[in-house]
This record gives C-alpha cells, sequence and structure tokens, in this order.
C-alpha cells in the first residue's frame, strides 16, 4: 500500500517543489536562494572538477542555511569520480543523494545509516520497482517533457503507473512551468515536482549571457532530442549548429552504444565529448553552440532572480490548489 508522504513533509520544507539539478548550471548562489525561499534544491556532483571544490560548495551551503539540499550523483562507469564523491557526500553529509544513470544499490548501503535519503531517476515502473527494493526512499519520475535526459512516458500515465505500484513516493520530474502543473502532478498521485528548465535563465545562473537569452528567444517547438552529445536522448535548443550536427548518433557511434565489448568504454568516450561540448555552450556562445532546455522553455520570458522565479511558482501552486 503507497505511502501518502508528500515531498514537504518528507523533507521539512514549505513547498513540495525540488530545483533540479542541472549539469553545468545549478551552483550555490542558486541553491541557498532557493531554499531561502522555502523550496529544497541539488546540485549535480559533477558541476565541481575536485573533491575540495565539492567540499567548498557544500560548506557554503551550510554556512548559510540549515535548510535541506541534495547531490545528484552520477552512479555507472561512466563517472570516474563516482567512488570519490560518494565518499565524500557520506562524509559531510547532505540532507539527500539523487542517483542517476545506474544502480543505486551502494549508495543505498552507504547512506541509509548515516539518515541521507536517497532518490533515484527512474523512467519506467520496472527501474522503479529494482531501486524500490535496493531501498530508495523516493523515485523520480523523469517523463518525456523533461530538460536534459528525458524519459518516454507522458507525466500522467508514468506518476499513475508508478504510484498503483509503487510503495515510496513519486516525484514527478518534467514539463513543470506553472502552479497548476504541480497541482495537475499531485493530483495523478505525484509527492512533489522536481524542476529545471525555467531556472535556467536567473541572475545567478554563471552561464553565458547568449544562453540565458536563448531561454527567451527560442520555445517549446524548437526543443528536439539529441543522441550525439551522451549515447542517451538529450533535449536541446535546435540551433542552426545542432540542425547541422543531427540529432541521430552516426553509425560508428550506434555500433560503440551497442557492442557489449565496447559499450562502457564507449559511454565514457561520448560522454566526456558530450559535457565537454555542453560545458563550452554554457559559459561562450560560439557557432558551434549546444544548450540544453525542457519544453518549458515556453514560459520563459525574461531573466529574473532565482527568489522571484520560485515566489511566482510557489504562488500559482497556491492559488491553484
Amino acid at each position: 500500500m503507497r505511502i501518502p508522504t508528500t515531498l514537504d513533509k518528507l523533507l521539512g520544507i514549505d513547498y513540495p517543489i525540488l530545483v533540479a539539478p542541472m549539469f553545468l548550471i545549478s551552483n550555490t548562489k542558486m541553491i541557498k536562494a532557493a531554499l531561502a525561499s522555502g523550496v529544497t534544491a541539488a546540485f549535480p556532483a559533477l558541476n565541481y572538477r575536485s573533491d575540495a571544490e565539492l567540499r567548498a560548495a557544500i560548506a557554503d551551503i551550510k554556512s548559510a542555511t540549515d535548510k535541506p539540499f541534495g547531490v545528484n550523483l552520477i552512479v555507472n562507469k561512466s563517472n570516474p569520480k563516482y567512488k570519490s564523491q560518494l565518499k565524500t557526500l557520506t562524509e559531510v553529509g547532505v540532507s539527500y543523494i539523487i542517483t542517476s544513470l545506474g544502480s543505486p544499490r551502494e549508495t543505498i548501503e552507504l547512506c541509509k545509516p548515516l539518515g541521507i535519503k536517497v532518490f533515484c531517476d527512474v523512467v519506467d515502473l520496472k527501474y522503479a520497482k529494482v531501486v524500490e527494493g535496493l531501498g530508495a526512499d523516493a523515485v523520480i519520475a523523469v517523463n518525456n517533457r523533461a530538460g536534459g535526459h528525458a524519459g518516454n512516458i507522458s507525466p500522467q500515465q508514468l506518476i499513475e503507473e508508478l504510484t498503483a505500484n509503487c510503495s515510496i513516493p513519486v516525484i514527478s520530474a518534467g514539463g513543470v512551468a506553472q502552479g497548476k502543473d504541480i497541482v495537475d502532478a499531485m493530483s495523478w498521485g505525484a509527492a512533489g515536482v522536481s524542476v529545471g528548465t525555467i531556472f535556467i535563465a536567473c541572475n545567478e545562473a554563471d552561464i553565458s549571457p547568449e544562453y540565458k537569452q536563448a531561454m527567451i528567444d527560442y520555445g517549446e517547438k524548437d526543443i528536439v532530442r539529441s543522441t550525439k552529445l551522451s549515447g542517451s536522448a538529450l533535449t536541446v535548443i535546435n540551433t542552426p549548429y545542432v540542425q547541422q550536427l543531427g540529432t541521430k548518433a552516426n553509425f560508428l557511434e550506434w555500433i560503440l552504444n551497442n557492442n557489449k565489448a565496447l559499450k562502457k568504454y564507449a559511454k565514457m568516450i561520448i560522454a566526456w565529448r558530450g559535457m565537454k561540448s555542453v560545458e563550452k555552450a554554457a559559459f561562450g556562445a560560439t557557432y558551434k553552440t549546444v544548450w540544453c532546455a525542457g519544453p518549458a522553455i515556453e514560459h520563459v520570458h525574461s531573466i529574473r532572480p532565482m527568489s522571484e522565479i520560485v515566489k511566482t511558482l510557489t504562488t500559482e501552486f497556491k492559488n491553484a490548489k
């Protein structure tokens, strides 16, 4: 039987909203602003190049607030820093870890005795049942309207399928831009929502002005899925360069991704190459620019402070309930 725990009750926050960890975008300024506004937030461990930088980021947030925040951890072999990052997170302590792209078994086993919650990204019921069996505290249901690595199932279908078959909370990820989107997700059974795209063009984000302006200039119709960058489907803005590059993996890339003997190494190479491409785009603009975003880009109309974006979202949520 499903436990009706909402995200705000689970973490002791004001609203059932998680500001999603965004590769190269999330930073401590954004996290602190989100926490001060009554929601929770997370950042990717890979946003920090060294262990010292990761520890300093966590210490910076903790020095400003005691509100709960989390860190996203890539738990497969494409992340050579996985083991050391997990060790650091268990040593310094965070409220929760969001696992992606691999088995969370080790993360759950190490975190449970320490009181660190583990939320696991899932895209379907099969994997949700696996991580529930391993002891996950919640699943983050990544649907087909998510930014970044998106799933294939619609928000309503995925939420309803998971809540009907899992006993742990389901946090919906993808397609949330307004308060009514949160109300809809929770009416389908979600415990809360993970929201990313609408926060990309915030004042606190240290990305290029061109990236922020692209969030305003482009809309939902301009979002496409590409398998060229990471080996998995990644949602990006369909700029002229992306159109020239193409969005489908070429024959060699397909062979590397589907050959059992080469797959592990291919994913590492493709992921590293893709991250470098996205990194260059995030902090500088050239013709060869690839910007990640989800369909919620349709609702980004200006560059605003993090606190203002959160306030708009939470006010809409209260009024829509």
